[in-house]
């Protein structure tokens, strides 16, 4: 039996121990006071490991916080309810307190509840080789003594961290507010996460046209339809954080929106080994953070955006205002060059176009003056193109002859400025006078400043009208689309005074197709336009109508003229495709005296083209002859 005075003396000693624990950690880190605290645990009470566990409400289990087990011997990361229970079968009532046991071959537990209020929040997992050390009275002592401390040191490292948080966090809005740099703003979220919490992993997920000059962990954000399910394009999308487990990998992630006023830039990603757990005020704390930093990187990316305007805003000048999307490529280049000839003085400008970037492939456009048509253009424009291709910089010569004894040129200076948009060379801008040193340096300046600026309404101008071409046009047999041809008939019945329509239809095709294959059918398809718009030429408009037909407007021609061109078509088709193919025709008419709309010339050229079908295909038929022949 153990006397009520080596009680209370193991009990003084036990105190005395933690009571210097509690004093001597300095540097306020949670994860060894635990450590510290479980090897007083062990020592005092000649244990061979104690471990603590503490219940967690959103696991509903006994969670290990701090392990020192060896690989030999690892104690349970969880321990349910239901483990609980099944300990409770074997329990020992020491005074107040109920010590569980549980015996293996390798050694001896005891489990040791934590109360508070009469309440248990934990438990104390000791384990012995075998039972000669073991004291019951001793493990009632040490349950009751590291009740008290946990809970008033786990309370204290509470405020500590809740201080050092606060702290941190004015320090770094500071920071960030003070910085106009997003790299920067970025690189302090990630420094501040790894000083407060190092044992968790960071990411930046930001959208792929975001590049950076820091070392950051950056990663791509999906948030297409395929990745819109997953829980970082789930934060991105709402604005709202989210939690993933991955038990697989035996980790947790929390993404965290990084959110402004005006939107969201990123997700701040998260990544916890499965033994750590994201606790409340962690989950404030870093959402606030990234709160903060979403706020940061708005302000950052509206500052850079407003330099950017600000500088674009000090080169614009009349002419620039001008030089807009709504111009068409060839106005565009019409008003630059007349500003150049009368604000420069100069005599010449050209403006030559880079087919796919090829210097060698230039196109001299028809805005530019005189000079740049003929045939002794060409050798100085070799010249020019060469250079700009070599340097892909600016030319700015002022004695072009001083400079090139064995060539002779009647423009002594030259400025030739290269137009490029997205490090793609699309053309050259050139500007020319007989005299020597006719512009200035500023002049040239001046010109670099016009064409930069004018260079994204060439590329406006060009793309637009590139786009209207493949609306007009068929995508197989660059035939205008059938749209284009609605729009151009309607207009010409507004204009013209009569009109013939014919519709083309390839006969048998769905045989051809069945035969030869769908590629060799598409050929055919090419084939036939081809031969159709060579024959038309500049008489009408040729189309696809679609599938295998083909249409044709002839403004101004009428029924009879068209009914022979329909035949020659016919012929032609009929002998000169390969493999051989035919086609119906069936043509209608409009004039003054017509009734009918757009759409029933269309009507009444199908009925015809129906004509010709029936009468044995490879024909043409006309709305007048239908059924008599």
């Amino acid at each position: 039996m153990i006397s009520n005075k080596a009680k209370s003396q193991f009990r003084c000693q036990l105190k005395a121990h933690f009571f210097d624990l509690m004093t001597e950690d300095e540097q306020g880190d949670w994860s060894r006071f635990v450590k510290d605290l479980q090897a007083i645990i062990t020592d005092s009470i000649k244990a061979q490991e104690a471990c603590i566990y503490i219940y967690n409400k959103a696991e509903d289990a006994f969670m290990l916080i701090y392990s020192t087990w060896n690989n030999n011997h690892l104690a349970s990361e969880v321990l349910t309810f239901k483990d609980w229970l099944w300990l409770s079968e074997n329990q020992t009532i020491v005074g107040t307190s109920i010590i569980a046991r549980e015996h293996s071959d390798q050694d001896y537990r005891y489990f040791i509840p934590l109360v508070d209020h009469e309440e248990a929040y934990g438990y104390i997992s000791i384990s012995y080789k075998s039972e000669e050390n073991v004291v019951l009275r001793d493990l009632e002592i040490v349950g009751e003594e590291v009740s008290n401390v946990y809970l008033k040191m786990r309370s204290y490292y509470q405020s500590l961290d809740e201080e050092k948080r606060h702290e941190r966090l004015f320090r770094v809005t500071a920071k960030f507010h003070s910085s106009m740099n997003m790299d920067d703003v970025l690189a302090e979220i990630i420094d501040t996460l790894r000083q407060l919490y190092p044992v968790f992993d960071y990411y930046l997920l930001l959208s792929h046209d975001y590049s950076s000059a820091h070392k950051l962990p950056i990663r791509e954000l999906v948030y297409d339809s395929d990745g819109a399910n997953n829980s970082s394009a789930q934060a991105y999308l709402t604005g709202e954080f989210q939690f993933e487990d991955s038990w697989n990998e035996r980790q947790s992630c929390f993404y965290a929106p990084l959110k402004g006023k005006q939107g969201v830039y990123g997700v701040l990603q998260v990544v916890a080994p499965k033994t750590v757990k994201f606790v409340n005020e962690d989950i404030n704390f870093i959402t606030l953070l990234a709160n903060t930093a979403g706020n940061a990187l708005e302000n950052a990316r509206l500052y850079q955006q407003s330099k950017r305007l600000i500088s674009d805003l000090q080169l614009i000048n009349e002419t620039t205002h001008k030089l807009n999307s709504n111009l068409r490529l060839s106005d565009t280049i019409s008003f630059l060059s007349n500003q150049i000839l009368h604000s420069f003085h100069a005599e010449e400008v050209g403006v030559l176009l880079f087919q796919d970037g090829n210097v060698e492939d230039y196109q001299v456009l028809q805005e530019s003056s005189s000079f740049f048509s003929q045939d002794r253009a060409e050798m100085l424009l070799q010249y020019i193109t060469t250079s700009i291709g070599e340097q892909r910089d600016a030319l700015f010569i002022g004695d072009f002859s001083a400079k090139n004894l064995s060539f002779n040129s009647p423009y002594q200076s030259i400025m030739a400025i290269p137009m490029i948009q997205t490090e793609s060379l699309k053309g050259v801008v050139i500007v020319m006078h007989t005299m020597p040193y006719f512009f200035s340096f500023e002049t040239f300046k001046l010109l670099q400043s016009l064409v930069h600026h004018s260079t994204l309404a060439f590329a406006n101008s060009m793309l637009r009208e590139e786009l209207e071409r493949l609306v007009s046009t068929d995508y197989l047999t660059k035939l205008y689309s059938r749209k284009h041809l609605d729009e151009t008939v309607h207009k010409h019945v507004g204009q013209d005074h009569d009109g013939s329509f014919i519709i083309v239809d390839i006969d048998n095709f769905k045989q051809v197709n069945d035969t030869y294959g769908h590629q060799e059918g598409d050929r055919i398809i090419v084939e036939v336009s081809n031969l159709l718009r060579r024959e038309i030429g500049e008489k009408g408009i040729t189309a696809r109508w679609g599938g295998e037909e083909l249409a044709i407007y002839l403004p101004e021609v009428d029924v009879n003229e068209a009914y022979k061109i329909g035949e020659e078509l016919v012929r032609k088709v009929r002998d000169y495709t390969k493999p051989r193919v035919t086609i119906s025709c069936g043509v209608s008419y409009w004039d003054a005296s017509s009734e009918g709309d757009v759409v029933d010339l269309f009507r009444r050229a199908d009925r015809a083209l129906y004509e010709a079908k029936e009468s044995g295909k490879n024909c043409i038929k006309r709305e007048q002859t239908m059924g008599i022949e």
